[in-house]
């Protein structure tokens, strides 16, 4: 499987759907589909025209009214448009219906983000969770994804009497995840003592919202090249370094970015990933502080650690790429309220982000407060060290 389902999507002209609903506005939605167009863009596909629809919820059939489909329709046939991404993950019915209607390729958002793990997964481990969560977001969606599963397995004799084909290509999909979690299962067993052969030091890990420059920090602080880039999921694999700042030793991992709408699918499947987490004594919560609502990125990635069970831990929340941060200044005359835009970083400095635990503002690209980091980090991670071997505090 891997990435032979939908992937390596060249130059693939798309068009994108989303819906704006009470639970989110039209604000929200108008981002999600900016979101959607870079994970698009980050797949090999490329955009060409968003549309946006007011409904009080989803349509059960078709996730959007029949007039906006038809409008759709017309678009994708007058522009030889073959593929149309939705912004929420679709049911099989809903999947079924928007493909008689537009006959062109439909993907979710959840479907699209599983291609690019695909695409980007290195690591026997990771190759194993990606195929895993695909093959389970695609087991209720046989109907229209799957055809003549049975040859895989020979065919003659594997059918029983009656048994249709749909039957059986659940079944062979069912054998196929019953065996790709005992794999993973046994990946698990070796990096558990992998950690453990690690010894006692102290473990730092990096967390943040997807493309937030958590890769760039690894560098910076360990000094070799960890794969960078300006894409959604460029890391997937977990990176560990040993990092010494002045006479202090401790391991640094680099973990998968968070994003919202994140597949059920793959939460489950790279729990095992995260275990760096869970274990890690330190999380360093990278936030890009130059994106426009990285207030809610903070939100999801809290939210995903929750679920994880990894809220527990000391963590310094590192606002990153302050040299990208722009604000609209306010004039002392202007009457016009103080809102969000025009917050300068020395604003944000003093609400609640520099309150509720221990803060770094930096650029990891230009190196700026760069030092100061290091002697928080340091900091940190000397209280830790010093409870754990308590008879080498000679050594600070």
């Amino acid at each position: 499987m891997g990435n032979n389902i939908d992937s390596k999507i060249e130059h693939e002209d798309a068009v994108l759907v989303g819906i704006i609903t009470p639970q989110q506005n039209e604000e929200k939605s108008k981002e999600y589909l900016e979101e959607l167009d870079f994970l698009a863009h980050t797949a090999g596909a490329k955009p060409v025209k968003h549309f946006l629809q007011k409904l009080p919820y989803a349509n059960p059939k078709t996730f959007i009214g029949t007039g906006k489909l038809d409008e759709i329709k017309s678009y994708i046939n007058a522009n030889d448009i073959k593929l149309v991404i939705f912004d929420d993950e679709l049911g099989p019915s809903q999947l079924r219906n928007l493909e008689k209607v537009l006959e062109c390729k439909i993907l979710d958002r959840s479907n699209l983000i599983l291609d690019i793990f695909a695409s980007r997964a290195r690591t026997a481990h990771s190759k194993v969770q990606v195929e895993l969560a695909q093959y389970q977001y695609l087991l209720p969606r046989l109907t229209r994804m799957w055809t003549h599963l049975e040859r895989q397995k020979g065919g003659i004799g594997m059918r029983g009497p009656g048994e249709t084909q749909i039957e059986t290509d659940r079944r062979i999909i069912q054998q196929k995840i019953a065996l790709l979690k005992e794999k993973l299962v046994q990946i698990d067993k070796q990096k558990a003592v992998q950690r453990g052969n690690r010894g006692a030091m102290v473990r730092v890990a990096l967390v943040g919202y997807t493309n937030v420059g958590k890769s760039t920090i690894m560098n910076c602080l360990s000094k070799s090249e960890v794969f960078a880039e300006n894409k959604l999921f460029a890391t997937l694999d977990t990176t560990v370094r040993k990092v010494v700042i002045e006479n202090l030793p401790f391991l640094l991992s680099d973990t998968v970015g968070f994003i919202r709408k994140l597949p059920h699918q793959l939460v489950e499947s790279f729990k095992s990933t995260l275990d760096e987490v869970r274990e890690a004594d330190i999380l360093l919560h990278v936030v890009d502080i130059s994106h426009p609502n990285f207030e809610e990125q903070i939100e999801i990635v809290t939210s995903t650690l929750a679920e994880i069970e990894a809220t527990d831990k000391p963590t310094v929340l590192v606002f990153n790429k302050v040299d990208a941060f722009t604000f609209d200044k306010k004039d002392e005359d202007d009457l016009t309220p103080v809102t969000r835009a025009n917050h300068s970083l020395d604003d944000w400095k003093k609400t609640w982000m520099a309150k509720d635990s221990p803060t770094m503002f930096i650029s990891a690209t230009e190196k700026e407060n760069f030092d100061s980091f290091r002697k928080l980090l340091y900091d940190t991670a000397k209280q830790i060290h010093a409870k754990r071997f308590p008879y080498n505090n000679y050594l600070y």
